[in-house]
């Protein structure tokens, strides 16, 4: 893997991870219920922080739902196997049976890795279960399926989160047919969001979304709506009384009321770009833009004109 020697070198600069031999049983949740995605870190001592948090996310799932941590040395895993480990009378492994392994390696150089997952995904818990739940790791080495810099970028961009669209119209109530509707994005808050994945002392990996263009489908066909879209890169702009045709908008060119429902369904595709960073070493890929979209019902009819007779 490409972090491999980064991680390594790292390691033995960094503190004695502390606690459960190899972290606390620590869930990070990120997005939110319903159709989005959520992370939930397990036994894992990375922390995520930013602002790109509880907004919506886009679904996107780790590469890999399990990996292996760095954690104690031979010493002091071993003084918290001693602490922690139990063993029920009758079962089939004796206590000092138990505690072999991590006295073996006491007086040895190298560092204790243990596996975490992410539990919201339906994979996780089998990945992590087809590893052991320990390895003894020499020093500058990382296990197969050790946390690398790229695995630390994938965590950080699972849990980010978008605002959900709101999608702004003029006309707002109803539009009619030639009359061009301006399309834009409202009450959006922060067109910045990030979000760190941080595993203490080694690494951390942050990604970042920027919004820009947005995407509008108009709900029909091109012979009935036709799209103005050399403005949206930046969002659409708000409509201004006295303002000219719009550079983001659609023209319905005919009415609706042989739709279902009397209307077209406008979808707008509001389209975040990613960035991703390491301290600790590069990430070693790109991510594809985020994209969530939002609807509005709008309703086209005819302008009505009467024609008089006169004389």
């Amino acid at each position: 893997m490409i972090m491999n020697m980064v991680v390594a070198g790292l390691l033995l600069l960094a503190p004695n991870p502390g606690g459960g031999g190899g972290g606390p049983d620590v869930q990070v949740r990120g997005g939110q219920d319903g159709n989005t995605a959520r992370i939930s870190l397990k036994n894992s001592q990375i922390i995520i922080s930013g602002n790109g948090r509880g907004g919506r996310s886009d679904g996107y799932r780790l590469k890999r739902p399990c990996w292996y941590e760095p954690a104690q040395n031979a010493s002091d895993m071993l003084d918290f196997q001693q602490k922690s480990t139990r063993v029920d009378p009758g079962a089939p492994q004796t206590r000092h049976e138990a505690l072999e392994p991590f006295v073996e390696k006491l007086g040895e150089e190298g560092r204790w890795w243990t596996v975490a997952h992410d539990a919201s995904d339906p994979n996780g818990v089998s990945c992590q279960m087809a590893l052991d739940t320990y390895v003894f790791v020499p020093p500058n080495t990382t296990p197969p399926a050790g946390i690398t810099m790229a695995q630390l970028a994938d965590i950080a961009r699972a849990a980010l989160t978008v605002p959900e669209p709101k999608v702004e119209l003029n006309p707002d109530a109803k539009s009619y047919v030639n009359l061009p509707t301006w399309v834009w994005l409202g009450d959006v808050g922060e067109t910045t969001r990030s979000v760190t994945a941080t595993l203490p002392g080694i690494m951390s990996a942050t990604v970042t979304a920027t919004r820009g263009r947005i995407e509008i489908e108009p709900g029909t066909t091109d012979d009935r709506a036709k799209v103005e879209d050399s403005g949206c890169e930046t969002g659409g702009t708000p409509y201004k009384e006295g303002a000219g045709e719009p550079t983001c908008g659609v023209t319905y060119l005919r009415a609706s009321i042989d739709q279902p429902r009397g209307v077209y369904v406008l979808e707008v595709t509001a389209v975040w770009d990613i960035e991703a960073a390491g301290v600790g070493g590069e990430v070693p890929f790109a991510y594809d833009p985020v994209e969530v979209g939002g609807t509005r019902d709008v309703p086209v009819g005819e302008v009505q004109s009467t024609v008089r007779k006169t004389g």
